[in-house]
């Protein structure tokens, strides 16, 4: 199997109603609009799915050419492979082994350097968690001369900085989304630090995105952090981002930050 076969098969799928609703749904008709230009085959994310399950022995090699495919599809199903040969090499078991960090590292690698082809919300919402995401919890190679694998947590802020500070909405967004997965693991020391970074950006999508990572840590232990993230930020916060961090607060609560 190449990724031409998959293009190929996955082009005489296109439904032309389906594909409607989907620019539609994520806005690509207008100039102004976050997904304008995209294009779609108007596959449903079902049937994506099982084209991913039935194409995991896709070389790795193959799948740059999934995601610099015109079609929004596509590029989702290589983004999707991605994950799953990331997945591959990060078992318990193999979380140190050698062979299966340098393995990751090149996955991670390709994703960085093809992060600008995941152009919507969907793209980067399933694949930077589960990528980027888990990376910051496991030891690496990059960034360091050293051949023993260390988590270099300097290194991997230095990266999601450079994604933060750049001009592509989609990489800034990946730097919030893949926070969710060390908040998962109790530590809500990255979602804080990019929250803040971006409390002020002006689109509605990095609105959401933060507001739901704060969410997210404020369902842990560390639920004090964002009471205290609120009260140091909360003239910062836009409307949709506040709305999102209290969603799970009691009513009483909720009311009192509203009313802040």
């Amino acid at each position: 199997m190449t990724a031409k076969d998959i293009i190929l098969y996955m082009e005489s799928l296109k439904d032309d109603e389906q594909r409607n609703n989907l620019m539609r749904f994520f806005k690509t008709e207008k100039p102004e609009d976050y997904g304008f230009g995209d294009e779609f085959l108007g596959i449903k994310m079902p049937d994506v799915h099982v084209i991913v399950k039935n194409s995991k022995d896709l070389p790795l090699q193959e799948i740059p050419n999934l995601l610099t495919n015109k079609w929004h599809e596509v590029r989702m199903c290589g983004f999707l492979l991605l994950v799953h040969h990331f997945s591959i090499y990060n078992k318990k078991r193999l979380i140190n082994d050698l062979e299966s960090v340098r393995r990751r590292d090149e996955i991670v690698e390709m994703y960085l350097n093809y992060a600008e082809y995941a152009n919507n919300w969907d793209l980067v919402d399933l694949s930077a968690p589960k990528i980027i995401g888990e990376w910051l919890l496991l030891p690496t190679l990059l960034g360091t001369k050293d051949t023993t694998p260390q988590q270099n947590e300097s290194y991997k802020y230095t990266i999601l900085d450079s994604f933060a500070d750049s001009k592509c909405l989609w990489k800034q967004r990946i730097s919030m989304v893949c926070t969710m997965i060390p908040t998962k693991h109790d530590d809500a020391s990255w979602c804080l630090y990019f929250a803040e970074k971006h409390l002020k950006h002006p689109h509605d999508l990095m609105h959401k995105a933060v507001g739901w990572m704060l969410r997210d840590v404020y369902k842990t232990k560390n639920k004090d952090l964002v009471l205290e993230f609120l009260e140091s930020n909360i003239k910062d916060f836009p409307r949709t981002t506040l709305r999102y961090t209290i969603e799970k607060m009691p009513k009483e609560e909720r009311e009192y930050w509203l009313k802040r």
